[in-house]
Formats: structure tokens, sequence, C-alpha cells
């Protein structure tokens, strides 16, 4: 079919050209508007005012042209063309040189590329007619349009496929029809349709596009739930607590979504009381849950009817039926060995806190709920009496006394009672015990406070000192009463009122006081309570006599008064610290210069020896040298005696060396090394070197100092350095050091005081 519609195409092209080739005419305008054919220049009408124009057809080309050959456009021709060749045609434009060329000699375009008319719809160019010879123009130049012509070459097209739709179940004939009145989604939830789109009205040789439309067939509350058993089973013990989850149940619902939402409820009354049930939103699922304590003694087997019905109902689909469902559910409570329980729960006793110890405060009772005359033993938990106050009769639960009671100490004591299976002692109940100790009045009023008057010496009679308040630590149920009077040893000077308000109130009863008589009185009160019994104490009142001014105002309260003669001004105080603060400085700074001095002395004297040593890195020229050293600046160092040998000579051959050991030149001091070491070894050896030298005619004629690498045999010392070794003593006086300076004042105290030691020691 793809092919005969190329065929029919084709066809239709080769007739437009055909019609186009045909039907050519000429169309000859002498047009004044610009574009169209404007007047000639006047050169070129010289000879006579003749008119020309171009001559052409409405130029078409058809898209989508396939051929090999260049498609033919048109022609443009001028009317003063005689056909000798003489006049060339030029195009410009949209195109021209590239998709359009034109034939300069005839006039004739072609298309050389394949157009497409959804892409452009029509090309621009314009004309242009030359003396070949002189490439004048001969027309003016004119505007022309190529239009493209439109073939069937594009199949309609869907552009937003695949589409999708949806349609609720059960719905009404719509846009789009159904084939059948009552979809259902819970059998088909979708639909695939295939939708075909063909041009040209579908005649032959028309295009098609198709697409996919997918029906999705929406949910309606069509559905109502059901439990997919009518009963169910569950058990639970006892003891379980209020809250405690029993089991869950679900009804099915085969809508989906929100249809899917229930609620789930208990119809019973008996449910209503003892069990609640709720919904859990993610699964949909009754959750069922203790509600009050469940007792396997009191019933064992419990029936709840439970219903299921939708969260949103459709009122549309009320007459499918009614959309709620319910189920049975059997809940079984298990025996557990439970503790035993107080009868009450909790209790309250009173006890006298004068009773007795071993008396009887009360007496607490506890069952066995699952055998009523198992026999049950009872405690005190003792963390809540650690001091052992009561005890408990084990077997009968009686509350006793156990130490003296003191209700002014502890008025109320809580203490926890355990009761416990006789042959289980695990299986325990506790029971809050709240004992309240009742008042005795076993204690004396006091006075509230040691009470102090002052009264002036000029007071009067019957003027008030002081008001008297007393306490009592007990608490009679009736309240306190109180009475009040002077003791028969007070003094007559004084009065007391009782106020009848558990007050009493203190005056004068004589006209002055002289303090320097008698400056205090002592006023014992006898204090009396209502009983029973009448229990009373003695307190008192001291009253101090005082002098006062004109207007009644206390000044001194003493029989004599101390004057201070003489006090330090604020200036004379601050002088008096500022001349100690001067005293503690200059204190501070002489122990601060004689610490300083002190340790500049130890300093100069601790001074180290290594700071004296001077460090040589020349390196001598070797033996012949006689000018890398100044041996006279060496020598002025120390004073070297002559060695006076039996010939006078200086050589070292006949030195004191070889000739005679004990007699040696005056070096630096020694330490002295045990006299038994011998050094003969060392000594033949540089004698032997000694004479080689002199015997040798090219040494040269003065003294030199040659270094020998001989260790000798055996060396009984540690070490070969002149230090520590061994003298036969020395007379050289190291005295002059300490002409040296300071510097050299810790040298000369080692070899001044060494030397000092000696000649004590040979003394």
């Amino acid at each position: 079919m793809a092919k005969g519609l190329q065929g029919f195409s084709w066809t239709m092209l080769l007739l437009l050209c055909a019609i186009q080739e045909l039907g050519t005419w000429a169309m000859h305008t002498a047009v004044e508007e610009p574009g169209l054919g404007q007047p000639a220049d006047p050169a070129l009408l010289a000879g006579g005012r003749v008119k020309r124009g171009w001559v052409w057809n409405q130029f078409f080309v058809v898209e989508e042209y396939t051929g090999t050959e260049p498609l033919y456009v048109g022609k443009i021709h001028s009317d003063s063309d005689e056909g000798d060749g003489s006049i060339k045609y030029t195009i410009s434009g949209e195109g021209a040189g590239t998709i359009f060329l034109i034939d300069e000699i005839t006039g004739d375009i072609h298309a050389t590329e394949r157009l497409d008319r959804e892409q452009k719809t029509f090309y621009t160019l314009r004309a242009q007619a030359r003396d070949r010879q002189t490439d004048q123009l001969l027309e003016p130049e004119s505007e022309f349009i190529i239009k493209v012509q439109d073939i069937n070459d594009s199949e309609p097209r869907f552009l937003e496929g695949p589409y999708i739709g949806s349609v609720a179940e059960l719905s009404p004939v719509g846009v789009i029809r159904t084939a059948v009145a009552d979809l259902d989604r819970e059998t088909q939830d979708r639909y695939e349709v295939v939708i075909r789109a063909t041009d040209m009205a579908g005649q032959l040789g028309g295009l098609s596009g198709s697409t996919t439309v997918t029906i999705v067939i929406t949910d309606v509350n069509d559905n109502p739930p059901r439990f997919p058993q009518k009963m169910y089973q569950f058990s639970i013990v006892e003891t379980a607590p209020v809250g405690t989850a029993i089991g869950r149940v679900k009804a099915e619902d085969s809508d989906v979504g929100e249809n899917t939402d229930m609620t789930y409820q208990v119809k019973d009354e008996e449910g209503v009381e003892m069990f609640r049930v709720t919904t859990d939103s993610n699964t949909q699922e009754a959750i069922i849950t203790v509600q009050k304590p469940l007792d396997y003694e009191s019933k064992r087997v419990h029936t709840v009817v439970v219903e299921a019905l939708n969260k949103f109902v459709d009122p549309r689909f009320v007459d499918l039926g009614t959309f709620r469902d319910q189920t049975i559910v059997r809940v079984s409570v298990l025996d557990v060995d439970e503790p035993p329980e107080f009868r009450p729960t909790s209790h309250l006793m009173e006890v006298q806190e004068d009773a007795h110890v071993g008396s009887v405060v009360g007496v607490v009772t506890a069952l066995d709920p699952d055998m009523a005359n198992h026999p049950v033993r009872y405690a005190i938990d003792r963390s809540t009496d650690t001091e052992r106050i009561f005890d408990i009769d084990a077997n009968t639960g009686a509350i006793v006394t156990g130490k003296v009671l003191d209700r002014e100490t502890a008025g109320w004591h809580n203490i926890t009672v355990l009761a416990m299976e006789a042959d289980n002692h695990s299986q325990v109940s506790r029971a809050s015990l709240r004992i309240r100790i009742l008042d005795v009045n076993d204690n004396p009023p006091e006075l509230a406070t040691p009470y102090e008057a002052a009264v002036c010496e000029d007071a009067k009679p019957g003027q008030l000192i002081q008001t008297i308040s007393v306490v009592d630590r007990d608490e009679p149920q009736s309240g306190h009463r109180f009475y009040f009077t002077l003791a028969p040893e007070a003094n007559s000077h004084f009065s007391l009122l009782d106020v009848q308000d558990n007050t009493a109130a203190v005056h004068t009863q004589r006209m002055g006081f002289n303090r320097q008589e008698q400056d205090v009185y002592l006023l014992p009160i006898l204090v009396v309570d209502s009983g029973p019994p009448a229990l009373s104490s003695t307190g008192t009142l001291t009253i101090r006599i005082c002098s006062c001014d004109s207007n009644g105002a206390i000044q001194s309260c003493n029989s004599t008064a101390y004057v201070v003669s003489a006090t330090l001004s604020p200036g004379a105080l601050i002088a008096l610290l500022v001349c100690i603060l001067i005293l503690v400085v200059l204190v501070l700074l002489i122990l601060t210069l004689k610490r300083h001095h002190k340790s500049h002395l130890t300093s100069e004297d601790d001074e180290d020896m290594r700071d004296n040593v001077i460090k040589y890195n020349d390196e001598g020229g070797g033996e012949q040298d006689t000018e890398a050293y100044d041996m006279s600046a060496l020598r002025s160092l120390y004073d070297f005696s002559e060695i006076k040998g039996g010939d006078g000579g200086g050589g070292l051959g006949e030195g004191p060396l070889c000739r005679n050991p004990a007699s040696e030149l005056h070096a630096l001091p020694q330490w002295v090394q045990s006299p038994d070491l011998d050094f003969s070894v060392f000594r033949d050896y540089i004698c032997r070197k000694v004479e080689q030298a002199d015997e040798d005619l090219s040494v040269p004629p003065y003294d030199s100092f040659q270094t020998y690498a001989f260790e000798g045999l055996d060396s009984p010392v540690p070490s070969l350095s002149s230090i520590n070794t061994w003298s036969s003593g020395s007379e050289q006086d190291f005295s002059y050091l300490g002409g040296w300076g300071p510097r050299f004042r810790q040298l000369a105290s080692l070899y001044a005081g060494r030397r000092g030691e000696e000649d004590g020691e040979e003394s």
C-alpha cells in the first residue's frame, strides 16, 4: 500500500509540472511599481520610449522531490531578449546559487535540493537581466517568489501518546462509551484501546497514525468488609496488666485505597466492659486489649462480639447491602499462681505514744486467691522500718510495738507489710501500712525563748515590761490552754497578768529602781498546761535596770560606765600603718641586698676553671718549623729553672732524663701516683731516640720536638696523661698565680693549695 501511495504522489507531481509547462503564457507587464518592472534607464531608452518588462509565470516547486536530475521550477524572460544570447540572466536572494540555479542564457530555474514545505513554505529571490557585453542592466531588478507545494508526506501523529484515562467502575455511558454497563474493577482493573487517525478523510493515498489509550478502572466502595472466620479464639493469663494486647482480627475488603478503611467496635455489653478494640491504621486490623483486670477464679471464658464497618460509605451503593460484618472472639483466661491479696489493700492504724513495748497496734489480713484456706506468712520490709519500731506476727499478721514510741519525735510511721505463701515465698505481695501515733500529755510547757527585759530606773508602777508566751510539744485534740503565775519566791517589785490567750504580761509594781543597788532581777514564772495530766514548768525572766534619757530611751544598762580616755583618730591610725609598711619594706630590701652580695661572692669563688682554658686549632709545620709557635711566649707562663749537669751541657741526650731519673724538669703540678710505678721502659726508649737524633747529621742544629708512638710493653696505670701521674715532688712555687687576677683565682687555689698541703705533710 505504501508503494501505491508513493507512485500516486509522483504521478500527481508530474501532472503538475506538465500543467505548468503547458500553461505558460506571456505575462507582459509594464509595471511601474518596484520589483514588478521599473522603467528602464534613460540611456537604454535613447532610441525611443519603448516599454519593456519581465515575462514569467508564477513559480512553484514540489516538496520532497527525489529525482536524480534538478527539478525544473520555471523561466524568467525579458521581452527584449531576441534569443541571440546577448542577455545574461542572474538571480539573488534566498537559496540563490545553492538551492536554485539559473541558466544565464535561457533564464531557466532549477531546484537542486530536496525541499520540505513543513520547514519553509516559500523563497524570495530577485532577478536581473544584463547585457552580456557591457554588463549593463537591461531590465530593472525585480523580486519574485518560489512557493513550495505540499504533498501528503506526513502521517497524522498523536503528540502526547500513549494516553491514560480512567473511568469509575459501574459508570454510566460517557465520552468513551463502554460496551457493558457493569464494569467491575475487581474483575479487570484496566483496558488498552488502540486509536488510529487517517488524513485525506480516509481516501486512497491518505496517511495514518495510531496511539494506545490505557483506560484504568477506578475503584468505588461497592464491596462490604467480610471476616474470613466467624469465630476467633485467644487466651491470656489472668495477671496480664490493663492495656495488654490479646490478639488481632481483620476483615477483608476487595476495594482499594480509602475504600478499605474501616473501624471496629465491640457490640456486646460484657465485652465493652472488659475489653477494648482499636484499629491499626496501617494494617486495618482490630487490636483487642484488656480494659479491666482479669480473674480466673471469677470467670474463665469471655465472649466478645466484634463488628467491622467501612469508614467511608458511598450512598450510591447502599442498595447493594449492609457495609458491615461481625465475628465472635472467645477469650480464655489462664490460671497462674498468684501471691496473697491484702483485704483491704491499704491500712491505717493508730496507737498511743505511751503504749508499752509489745502492745498490739492492729492486724493485717491477706488471702491466697488460688486457695482461700492456704496458709499465708507475714513480714515487715525492714527497709521501711530500719529502727525496728514495730514487729509483726508471721502467722496472724498482728502488728506490735517493738520500741517506746514518741509522737514528738515521729508522729507518723509508714511501713510496708509483706504477705507470702507459706510454701512458696517467691509469691509475695506488698501493702502499705500507715501508723499514726496519738498524743499523750507528757511534755510540760516552756517559755518560748529565754526572755530578757529592760526597765528604766525612773519607771512608774504598772508599766508593761514584757509579754510572755510559751510552747508545748504536745498537741492535745482540744487545743492548748496555759496558765501563768509568779513563783512564790518571785520579787514583789513586779506583777504578772494572765491575758487568757496563752500569753502573760509583766508589769512594774514600784516607783523607780536604783541600779547601783541592784541592776538585774530574775523573775521566776510558773506555767501550767491543761493536761491531762496537768504539767508545769518554771521559766525565768531576766530584767535589767538601765539608765534612760528624758524620752525614755535606754542609754546604758551597766552598773559602771567604762570610758576610753584616749582614742586614736583615723589620721593617726593611717600614719601608724604607713610607718609599719615602710619598716617592712626596708627589712626586705636589706635582706635582698645581702642575698645578692652573697651570691656574687659565691659565683666568683665557684668560677669554672674551664673558662681559662685556651684552645689552639693551628697545625704546626713539622719538626723543622721554627716559626709556627713563639716558644718564648709559652715559656713565659712558667719559670723553668736550669738543670745543672756535670758538664753544664744542654744536650738532651745528656739531660737529666737519661742521667738521673730522679731529676726532672719542673712541670705543671702533678697529683701523686703510686710510687711503685715503673717508667723505665719509656725512659730507655726515649734515650735511645735521643741518641739516634744526636748521631744523625741531617737534623737541624737546634732543638726540636719529636713525637713517638711507642706505648710500651704494659701499663699498670689507666692513662699516660701527665695529669694524675706520679711525680717525685716539685719545688716550683705557684703562688704567682694569685696575682693573675680573679679569672685565675680558682686555678691558684687548686695548685697553691695543693702545694701547701704537701709542705705540711713533709714537715
